[in-house]
């Protein structure tokens, strides 16, 4: 300390011109000299740190280290940077520490060995790195792809992890492509067309949605956040890139949901429109049906009224027949129409029981003999005596007569209709056969739907409903029902039912 001081004038003199701090401490690490320099960056007084242990400037954390690392260094003896690549940090007086570069220089005077600690307060430096260090955390960690490219050769500079991982490639390999490459969609004359507004300064920036193809030939839609930039005097382009495949995903589904919405909600406005028009022909057809009939009742029972007299008994019969066989027809409408409601509800309850096919043929026959028209005829089917099949058996003849009926009303005079029925296997199958005025081509699509009447037979009564209730009764029991027909030659109907109920 002492012949330290014999030169504390010319320490003095040369440490105050220089702006960093000056501490030299000796061999036991006391402190010998500072300069203003140094008292200002720890807060301290002129001359206060005389004397003073060298750990007094050190925050309590690193006293072990820093013992250490003082012994090594006067051992090895040499100017350098102490603690590099590691952070060195000082403690002023007021207790606060603050990040520090120091260079250390041993020298020796009068035989004694002192070092002399050259410090700088680098805060500033520190905090601009650690802000450096943040954003290029931020650049590195960000899940989307960020990826910098020279803007003359197109060559890819840094691409973050982000942009690695999603694409395939390492950085070693992306230096030696350029968006083109990655990009299925674009020769390299078109994407520098594309981007030239940027290297023009036209534009400040540039989003697109593009396709990127990974390493392994894979591709996933993209949306490109493109902008210039300048890196050490370099004109660059960074591309910002936000992989949208959960976006084109959803609003494909999306799309996909409203098309089939849009096509539900067509669906039913036609049928509401189909309901309506079958609403509308129904009104129509229910005011014709019911109006025709009540008139010849209305007319008839009129007439009664005039035959007062015994002799015109025959004429009262006739009229009275007459009344019997419209409100039966009436009768047949409105069983067919509850018939429908039934049907549409649900309520339709079967009983199924065992009889003889030959019964129910019988009575259907029968029944029909009284409508046959001038020279028509019904041929019964041959056989059947001894077929018994388990089936709901009112259900069966209403069938049988809804087929049978139109096979009289829709043939002319003179014709024949014949009903044929044989049993195969587990099955019953039933034909009406009639050479009246067929169902023309186009039209036969139509037949089985409720309320439809073919061109050739809207002068025939009817209500259009009777093939729709056989078809759904038919369903509903396991049965079918099919058809062929030609214009003016004819009509076949086969039903197929089965022969026991399961």
């Amino acid at each position: 300390m002492e012949v330290f001081k014999r030169t504390s004038n010319v320490f003095r003199i040369l440490s105050e011109a220089i702006s960093e701090g000056i501490i030299i401490v000796n061999k036991q690490q006391v402190i010998v000299a500072t300069n203003e320099s140094a008292n200002q960056l720890f807060g301290y007084d002129e001359k206060e740190l005389d004397g003073e242990s060298l750990e007094i400037l050190i925050p309590q954390k690193y006293h072990r280290v820093h013992s250490s690392h003082v012994k090594g260094f006067l051992k090895e003896s040499g100017k350098r940077k102490m603690g590099y690549g590691r952070d060195l940090y000082g403690l002023r007086k007021d207790g606060t520490s603050f990040p520090v570069e120091v260079g250390l220089n041993p020298f020796s005077i009068y035989d004694n060995d002192y070092v002399m600690a050259l410090i700088t307060d680098i805060s500033v430096r520190k905090k601009a790195e650690q802000e450096l260090k943040h954003w290029a955390n931020i650049f590195n960690e960000s899940l989307n792809e960020i990826f910098i490219f020279d803007a003359d050769t197109l060559r890819f500079i840094n691409a973050n992890k982000g942009a690695q991982n999603n694409i395939g490639f390492n950085l070693d390999e992306l230096i030696n492509l350029t968006p083109v490459d990655i990009k299925p969609e674009y020769t390299e004359v078109q994407f520098r067309a594309y981007i030239k507004p940027l290297i023009d300064g036209t534009q400040p920036k540039l989003t697109f949605v593009t396709t990127h193809q990974r390493k392994d030939g894979s591709t996933y839609p993209v949306e490109v956040h493109l902008q210039p930039s300048k890196t050490t005097g370099r004109d660059t382009l960074v591309a910002i890139i936000l992989d949208i495949t959960e976006r084109v995903n959803y609003t494909e589904k999306l799309e996909k949901t409203v098309k089939e919405r849009t096509y539900q909600l067509q669906e039913a406005l036609h049928k509401e429109k189909e309901l309506n028009e079958l609403k509308t022909k129904f009104l129509s057809l229910v005011s014709h049906e019911f109006k025709t009939p009540l008139s010849g009742i209305l007319t008839s029972s009129t007439l009664i009224g005039k035959y007062t007299e015994t002799e015109q008994q025959d004429k009262r019969t006739k009229h009275v027949y007459t009344i019997q066989n419209k409100v039966k027809y009436l009768n047949n409408i409105i069983n067919d129409f509850l018939s429908i409601e039934r049907l549409d509800s649900g309520k339709v309850n079967y009983k199924f029981s065992q009889f003889s096919l030959s019964k129910v043929i019988n009575e259907v026959i029968y029944d029909a003999n009284m409508l046959l028209k001038e020279g028509q005829k019904i041929v019964y089917p041959d056989d059947i005596d001894d077929i018994v099949i388990e089936f709901d058996e009112k259900i069966l003849e209403l069938i049988l007569t809804n087929l049978v009926n139109n096979a009289i009303k829709y043939s002319p005079e003179n014709t024949t209709i014949k009903v044929n029925a044989k049993a195969v296997n587990d099955e019953m199958t039933i034909d009406v056969i009639d050479a009246g005025i067929g169902i023309p081509e186009k039209e036969q699509k139509f037949v089985f739907n409720r309320y439809f009447r073919a061109e050739n037979a809207l002068l025939s009564q009817g209500t259009g409903i009777g093939l729709n209730i056989v078809k759904s009764h038919l369903e509903n029991l396991g049965g079918t029902i099919a058809f062929t027909s030609k214009q003016n030659k004819g009509t076949t109907f086969v039903i197929t039912i089965p022969i026991v109920n399961t």
